[in-house]
């Protein structure tokens, strides 16, 4: 009776662990789909900025961009650390 009980344990605590991966795992989608979706969006309203006033604002473009390429690429070190972690 007790080495069922140790057993059920074991796979109740496999199966919370299973569950915060999986959460960790969708939180790196979402950042991902939200941060190309934001760019997608800066890029239609620098674009109609431009068409408006008739110039683009260069260094605000390049901060924008370069913020979120940062972001993405800290993400998938995070990533590949996790991986590499496992092996």
């Amino acid at each position: 009776m007790k080495k069922d009980i140790e057993k059920l344990e074991k796979e109740l605590e496999k199966l919370k662990k299973k569950e915060v991966e999986k959460a960790k795992k969708e939180y790196s989608k979402i950042v991902v789909s939200a941060i190309i979706t934001v760019n997608i969006l800066f890029t239609l309203c620098i674009m109609i900025l431009f068409l408006k006033k008739g110039s683009e604002p260069t260094t605000l473009i390049t901060a924008w961009f370069s913020f979120t390429t940062i972001e993405l690429w800290n993400l998938a070190k995070i990533k590949r650390h996790k991986i590499d972690k496992e092996i």
